[in-house]
């Protein structure tokens, strides 16, 4: 699947893909193999995939550097249900399906045979590798190229860049946590010289187990951010209270407008 062949529809202001878990992953490996085939790999431009919930939505229309910064993301997916459940109701076209990030970095190597290097940044040092460590061991086809711990300062992001681009990776996670991830992206996308990247918020933690998901029927009925919300109260509780019924607001506000 090529990016040119992407349909998009407005969530909420939020310029998202209508793509499903595969189309999300054959976009990732086809802007690799792409770029690789490219007789000057040093000039190509990253293809920066964000995703989009709830939060997301609430955030960006309350705070319109950030709604900018998402929506210059080359792919903004459904990260959470809910974004599927709104475009259903509120926008010019339906998005299929789901596409957790939580799941996406799994679904790379398990949807696709492909071998591809991966550089994962974000969390502490003792996360990262760890995370590293359980990708590579569960699947032969998600080589390591490096990590990098997610506490640095601006002055340190160029060594980090240069550090990138050095791995020769194909795909750069970043998990910093919005707006941060989505901070260093933007900042560094015309730097790095990495085929696809693509921030993934707290998924490391997912992978090593200290964050868990909720139960299959939360997922389904879109209620994954309930079981959040009273598994981690202190951190995410007032969170989902404030910003999901903004985000409904924000869905109605701009029911059916068109992308452009």
């Amino acid at each position: 699947m090529d990016l040119s062949e992407v349909r998009k529809t407005n969530v909420g202001g939020l310029i998202t893909a209508c793509i499903s878990r595969l189309d999300l992953v054959n976009l990732m490996v086809t802007k690799v193999k792409q770029d690789k085939q490219s007789p000057t790999p040093q000039t190509v431009k990253p293809l920066v995939i964000f995703s989009a919930n709830g939060h997301s939505i609430s955030i960006a229309n309350s705070d319109p550097v950030m709604g900018d910064m998402l929506n210059q993301a080359d792919i903004l997916h459904a990260d959470g249900q809910s974004v599927v459940t709104f475009s259903k109701h509120f926008s010019e076209y339906p998005i299929p399906e789901r596409s957790a990030t939580t799941d996406t970095i799994h679904d790379v190597p398990t949807m696709s045979s492909e071998v591809l290097n991966h550089f994962l940044l974000g969390a502490s040092k003792e996360t990262i590798e760890k995370c590293a460590d359980v990708m590579s061991a569960k699947y032969s086809n998600f080589k390591i190229s490096g990590t990098q711990h997610g506490y640095f300062s601006e002055q340190e992001e160029q060594a980090i860049v240069d550090k990138i681009n050095q791995s020769g990776t194909d795909v750069l996670w970043v998990g910093l946590g919005k707006p941060k991830e989505q901070v260093f992206i933007i900042r560094n996308r015309e730097k790095l010289n990495v085929p696809v990247i693509i921030s993934c918020g707290g998924c490391y933690n997912f992978v090593t187990g200290d964050y868990k998901r909720a139960p299959e029927i939360f997922q389904t009925l879109g209620l994954e951010w309930l079981h959040r919300a009273f598994t981690e109260p202190r951190k995410l509780l007032w969170r989902y209270i404030t910003t999901n019924p903004h985000a409904i607001y924000c869905v109605i506000k701009h029911r059916h407008k068109k992308v452009g």
